[in-house]
C-alpha cells in the first residue's frame, strides 16, 4: 500500500469507538518505515474512561452496522454472485418472511453481513423499490442498538420520523425503520441487541 516511505496518507475521519467522536487525523510514514499518528483535534484523548464519561448516552447505545440490505428480483441469482464471484464465506437458504413481505438470504463476506431482499409478491414494499430501481440495489442499512426505546426517543427528540411501529425483524429481534427523508436519504433500520 505504501510505495514511498515518505508518503503521507491522510484520513479525513477516524472513528473512535472509545468515545464515539470523529476527529481529523493522519498517519505519516517516516523514512525508516514506521508510522506516526497525529490528530488535529486538540481535545483528542486516548484515556477511554475519561473520554467516554462525557458521551451522550445515545451514542453509547449505538453499535456497529449489523448488515446492508440489498433489494433483488432474484435472490438465487444474487446469492450465486456473492458466493461465486465475491467469495462469500456463508450464504443462507432463502427464507420467507411473510410478515415483512419478503424472502431473505443472509450472506457473510468476511466480517460484513449482507441481507438480500426478494419480494414475496407485488404488495411487498420491496416491489415498489424494484419498480423505481429495476436492477435492485442497496435498500437500507441496519445498525445495532443496545436500547431500542432510547434510540426511538432520541430520534423523536430530533424530529426524525419512524416508519411504523417496532416489529420483530428477520433475526428475531425488535427493529424499527427511520424515514430516509430525515436521515440524509438513507433508510435506516435499528435493531436491538442487549
Amino acid at each position: 500500500m505504501f510505495r514511498s516511505a515518505a508518503r503521507l496518507v491522510s484520513l479525513k475521519r477516524v472513528y473512535r469507538a472509545s468515545n464515539c467522536t470523529l476527529v481529523k487525523s493522519s498517519y505519516s510514514t517516516s523514512s525508516s518505515g514506521s508510522r506516526h499518528f497525529s490528530s488535529t483535534n486538540p481535545s483528542y484523548n486516548t484515556d477511554k474512561e475519561n473520554a467516554s464519561a462525557s458521551v451522550d448516552p445515545f451514542l453509547k447505545n449505538l453499535g456497529c452496522i449489523n448488515h446492508v440490505a440489498i433489494a433483488t428480483k432474484d435472490a438465487k441469482k444474487s446469492s450465486d454472485f456473492w458466493r461465486n464471484i465475491m467469495g462469500a464465506t456463508r450464504v443462507s437458504e432463502k427464507v420467507p418472511q411473510p410478515e415483512h413481505g419478503v424472502y431473505t438470504v443472509f450472506i457473510e463476506l468476511g466480517q460484513t453481513k449482507i441481507e438480500l431482499l426478494e419480494p414475496i409478491d407485488e404488495k411487498s414494499p420491496i416491489s415498489g423499490f424494484l419498480q423505481k430501481n429495476p436492477t435492485g440495489g442497496i435498500h437500507h442499512i441496519c445498525i445495532n442498538v443496545s436500547d431500542l426505546a432510547l434510540a426511538i426517543q432520541k430520534t423523536k427528540d430530533n424530529n426524525i420520523r419512524s416508519l411504523g411501529q417496532v416489529k420483530i425483524g428477520a433475526h428475531g429481534l425488535p427493529v424499527i425503520f427511520l424515514h430516509p427523508k430525515d436521515c440524509n436519504g438513507v433508510l435506516i433500520e435499528l435493531e436491538e441487541h442487549k
